[in-house]
């Protein structure tokens, strides 16, 4: 069995649909495998225009497959009250909105992460820094350099890896930044991973284009997943031999853009 992993859909409840109609198609499970857990990796709420919508999806996926999430920096800055830039007035006015609504019950006591078989999922980063906001899981930020940043705390690959080594786990697999990366632990050092993505010939989904690009699970490897928004909503597939970049081009949606 296998896991679909998405990430910062940022209230964008058209790209999560394409998402959902995808993985719900029977061609998707003939490419890859069959669904049985999605986990969601944060930053369901901010910036886009349709939170309530996109959280009524998330119940919906709930009803059909084993839902697992953790919590993003968006979500845990709005349930919070914690400043936090790119939503304009409309995005700030609809989230407002929501505020008592019962769709709010899923972040209750949500997780900053979740471990699968040798697997970490965690919106941010892995490392325990304490309890200060921008030093939690959920807001750090890989990086090149370590260090303390508005952003989020910054860590790198190295420290990642050291971190998951302690707790026995040979992989990372993390969201919040909005672009896919893989770094790979080899014998002569951390390389990152140059991802190739195919372009599928029959797409399943009318409307759009489906690229992937698959890594085996043979050494230890961190994988950033893309943001499920916009134009090109990024997500992906793991079952015990692999990992699957999947990212969808549409070129037709049915409501308001990503904002």
């Amino acid at each position: 069995m296998g896991t679909v992993v998405f990430s910062d859909v940022h209230a964008d409840a058209d790209a999560l649909g394409i998402m959902a109609a995808y993985i719900r198609d029977p061609s998707f499970s003939q490419r890859f495998g069959p669904v049985d857990t999605l986990v969601n990796l944060g930053d369901l709420l901010h910036r886009g225009n349709c939170p309530q919508s996109a959280l009524e999806l998330i119940y919906d996926l709930a009803k059909k497959y084993r839902l697992v999430s953790v919590i993003g920096n968006h979500d845990h800055a709005f349930l919070n009250g914690v400043p936090v830039s790119g939503s304009d007035e409309i995005s700030t006015f609809r989230h407002e909105q929501l505020r008592g609504s019962p769709l709010l019950g899923m972040f209750t006591d949500m997780p900053m992460e979740w471990v699968d078989r040798s697997i970490l999922f965690v919106h941010g980063g892995p490392l325990d820094l304490g309890t200060q906001t921008l030093r939690l899981k959920c807001w750090q930020r890989l990086s090149h350099t370590a260090g303390d940043s508005f952003t989020g705390y910054h860590y790198t690959a190295s420290m990642a890896f050291d971190a998951l080594e302690k707790r026995g786990l040979s992989f990372l697999v993390c969201g919040h930044q909005h672009t896919h990366v893989c770094c790979r632990k080899t014998l002569s050092g951390i390389n990152e991973h140059l991802i190739r993505y195919v372009l599928e010939e029959e797409p399943a989904v009318p409307g759009s284009k489906i690229e992937v690009a698959r890594i085996p699970l043979d050494m230890p490897t961190l994988f950033r997943v893309g943001g499920c928004h916009g134009d090109r909503p990024e997500f992906a597939y793991v079952d015990d031999t692999a990992f699957s970049y999947i990212r969808l081009t549409c070129t037709s949606r049915c409501g308001a853009p990503f904002a």
